[in-house]
């Protein structure tokens, strides 16, 4: 009996296509940078300028990066730091925001 051979993707959640995806990538790594720096940042009042703007082009590379996505392991990273930039971004606003006494 032929039977078509089919990778066994569902064994692994970071499973890929074989191909590169360099754009796809660059925007994992930044998301992910982008989502950390915001994320540590927000711990410390006086960086909310750098938690927030960190955090809302992290959101944004993020986003962008999960419309583009091809495989699971790009959009599990993206989600991660996706997530990071989301607190990042929130607890910075909650400090003073992205203008936060630099106008005025």
């Amino acid at each position: 009996m032929a039977q078509a051979m089919r990778p066994n993707s569902a064994t692994s959640l970071f499973s890929t296509d074989g191909k590169r995806h360099p754009r796809q990538d660059t925007l994992v790594v930044l998301t992910l940078t982008l989502g950390l720096l915001a994320f540590f940042s927000a711990f410390f009042y006086n960086l909310h300028l750098l938690s927030s703007w960190a955090g809302l082009i992290g959101i944004l590379t993020g986003a962008y990066g999960q419309f583009i996505s091809v495989t699971t392991r790009e959009r599990f990273l993206t989600i991660l730091g996706l997530g990071a930039s989301a607190v990042g971004f929130f607890l910075g606003m909650a400090h003073g925001g992205l203008f936060g006494g630099v106008l005025g």
